[in-house]
Parts: structure tokens; C-alpha cells; sequence
């Protein structure tokens, strides 16, 4: 039965990295109630259901275009791969319980803005009050201990973060910090100052590597969304074992 359940979460979740994929392209542009069906970007042309199987698709195209044969972007087979193991992982993590609901809620979120950073360099406002108030109601149904954790933590994130924003001069943008607040809500105090460790010790890392092979241009911003994403996804799923390693340390 627990297989049965893990391939049910996994399946749910690459449909939804699917829809995922289309709410992060569209929002931005505000087109997402003007067309119903997903489409190429570069010709138009409008997926049949033959297109619109999440990864295989992609694999059985050779992410290409049906009808262009121009190439489509790798984001959309691993925002979908992502989603399944996160919603598949949540399962495992939590069960059938309270917390499942915010992790698949949090999860969901956090893939959303990937997308839209990635691919717009923007956190939508729309986005992020669509999923707050489910994620406070997320956290009255499932509380952190103590329950004013999650009051601390939201408002931490935003403070710290526009704290860096002042002190950088725009080194981090207004979205970033509305995650943030979100974040907190979800992660509580201890858990949103570990993910933006997290997140800055990810982006140290990754933008040094991408830099180090010429990827990225040191004169050209870089999305920061993804390593919040990041950190915020470690903290949130492995904060316990990592603050026990740290104060262990000492």
C-alpha cells in the first residue's frame, strides 16, 4: 500500500510540475486566463494531449517541437521531475497528516517561483498572496512550537531581508524579501535564518562554479530566487539534523 501511495504522490506531482510550468510562464505576462491550451512559444502551435505527458513527452519529442522542431527548454521535464519527487518525499516525510498539506502547498510555491525567476528574473506578488493565506491557514491547522514561531519568522525574514537590501543598495530585490516573509511563516525563526544561510552560502557556491566555466557574466544579474528556493527546501525538510550538527560542533 505505501508503494501504491508514493506512486500516486510522485504522479501528482509531475502533473502539477506541469501545470507549475505553465503558471510560472504566463503569470508574469498576465496571460494566464487568455489561453486555455499550452502552446510553442516560438510558432504557436498548440499542444495535443500526444505532447502534454509530463517528462516523456519531452523524452519522446527529443525536446523538440512537434511542429517547429525548435527546441524546448529543459525547465519545463525538470520542474515536472522536481515537483514528483517533492510531493513523493513530502509523503514519505509526513504521511497523511496535517503537515503534508503545507509541504505540498510550500513545495508548490517555491517550484512556481523558480519558474518565474528563472525565466522573468521576477517573484509575482499575485503568486505569492495566492499562497499566503493557505500557508497561515496551513500553520493554524499545523502550528510550529511555539505557535508564535511562525509570527517571528515571517517577520524576521522580511526585516532581515530588507535590512541586506538597504545595506547592498538593491543587492537583493522587494520579491526576494516577500518570500522571505513567506518563508518564515512557514520555516518559523530558527528555520528562516538557516535558509537564508542556506540560500547565500547556495549562491556563493553555485554562481562561483557557473563563473569559474563562463555561464554566467559577472556583469549581468542573476536570479536569486532559486537559491532561496534551495535553502529554503533544505531548512524546511532537514533543520532539526542541521542545527543539531552545528550546536554539536561546539
Amino acid at each position: 500500500m505505501g508503494v501504491l501511495y508514493l506512486t500516486y504522490f510522485t504522479i501528482l506531482g509531475l502533473i502539477f510540475g506541469s501545470f507549475f510550468n505553465v503558471v510560472g510562464q504566463r503569470v508574469p505576462k498576465n496571460e494566464m486566463l487568455k489561453e486555455s491550451r499550452s502552446y510553442c512559444p516560438k510558432c504557436g502551435y498548440k499542444l495535443n494531449w500526444l505532447d502534454l505527458y509530463p517528462v516523456l513527452s519531452y523524452i519522446t519529442l527529443k525536446g523538440k517541437c512537434r511542429n517547429c522542431k525548435t527546441s524546448i527548454s529543459p525547465l519545463y521535464p525538470i520542474v515536472e521531475a522536481t515537483t514528483g519527487f517533492l510531493f513523493a518525499y513530502s509523503f514519505i516525510r509526513f504521511g497523511f497528516s496535517a503537515e503534508l498539506i503545507v509541504a505540498l502547498l510550500f513545495t508548490s510555491l517555491l517550484v512556481i517561483i523558480t519558474v518565474t525567476d528563472l525565466t522573468y528574473m521576477l517573484i509575482p506578488n499575485v503568486i505569492l498572496l495566492f499562497f499566503l493565506p493557505l500557508l497561515i491557514i496551513g500553520r493554524i491547522v499545523s502550528p510550529l512550537d511555539p505557535w508564535w514561531d511562525s509570527l517571528a519568522g515571517g517577520a524576521t525574514g522580511l526585516v532581515l531581508t530588507a535590512i541586506i537590501i538597504i545595506a547592498s543598495r538593491g543587492g537583493m530585490g522587494g520579491g526576494d524579501m516577500k518570500l522571505f516573509g513567506v518563508i518564515g511563516i512557514v520555516l518559523g525563526l530558527p528555520g528562516v535564518l538557516l535558509a537564508f544561510f542556506l540560500s547565500t552560502l547556495y549562491g556563493s557556491l553555485i554562481s562561483g562554479v557557473l563563473l569559474l566555466f563562463k555561464k554566467i557574466d559577472r556583469k549581468k544579474p542573476v536570479p536569486f530566487g532559486p537559491y532561496i528556493v534551495l535553502g529554503a527546501l533544505t531548512s524546511y525538510f532537514f533543520k532539526a539534523p542541521i542545527i543539531d550538527w552545528y550546536l554539536h560542533l561546539f
